[in-house]
């Protein structure tokens, strides 16, 4: 028996779940089933915080992180380093080093990598505004803490060249980081030493 058959209702909702990423279709199933059991009104406040998710959150207008209001909490934090960027592909990178509690300053998201097979290139990308952000705000280092995998390393090489005219130090975070791991996996540790570590990005180049 399909769950069509079964219950057009519970076929939508399993697919709807079904959609997330990592969510397989048992585990869509046990999800629908588990809000069923539930009080409504939890439910209902379920589905109202996802609204008011998706309605309401910005992106901040300095470095592309999600954010409450224009400008997120980083950028709006007096005590932050305002002398270096830290780029990174999207906003779970930014919590995966903030968990560290090691480093200090800004940060630029890209919202994405570079990947002609993917068909995503620099222009699809947050990359236009990092030049002008580097010397409008008298950026002294920009670390680069991208995703050891080829993605990776062409969008760090892309955004060296993108620098290299401007006095500005380009670092990258140490090979802690296994080659072919996403960074948002690494634990804290790995990842803190890997940031404490960082090398000028020139040094990584074959000449």
């Amino acid at each position: 028996m399909t769950l069509n058959n079964y219950s057009h209702l519970l076929q939508k909702a399993v697919d709807a779940f079904a959609g997330l990423p990592g969510i397989g279709r048992k585990s869509a199933l046990r999800l629908a089933l588990f809000l069923l059991r539930q009080d409504r009104d939890f439910t209902h406040q379920f589905t109202a915080d996802l609204d008011t998710f998706i309605d309401e959150i910005h992106f901040c207008e300095k470095c592309h992180n999600i954010s409450d209001d224009t400008l997120c909490t980083i950028c709006k934090d007096p005590q932050r380093d305002d002398s270096i960027l830290c780029v990174v592909e999207s906003i779970r990178e930014v919590l995966a080093i903030e968990r560290t509690g090691l480093y200090r300053g800004g940060y630029h998201v890209l919202g994405g990598l570079v990947s002609p097979m993917d068909g995503i290139g620099p222009d699809d990308l947050f990359l236009d505004d990092l030049p002008d952000r580097v010397q409008k705000e008298g950026i002294k280092e920009v670390l680069l803490a991208l995703s050891t995998t080829m993605e990776g390393d062409t969008t760090n090489f892309y955004v060296y060249r993108l620098l290299e005219p401007l006095d500005v130090r380009v670092t990258i975070i140490a090979r802690g980081i296994s080659v072919g791991d996403e960074l948002e996996y690494a634990d804290e540790i790995t990842l803190g030493r890997s940031i404490e570590n960082r090398v000028d990005f020139s040094s990584t180049i074959k000449r």
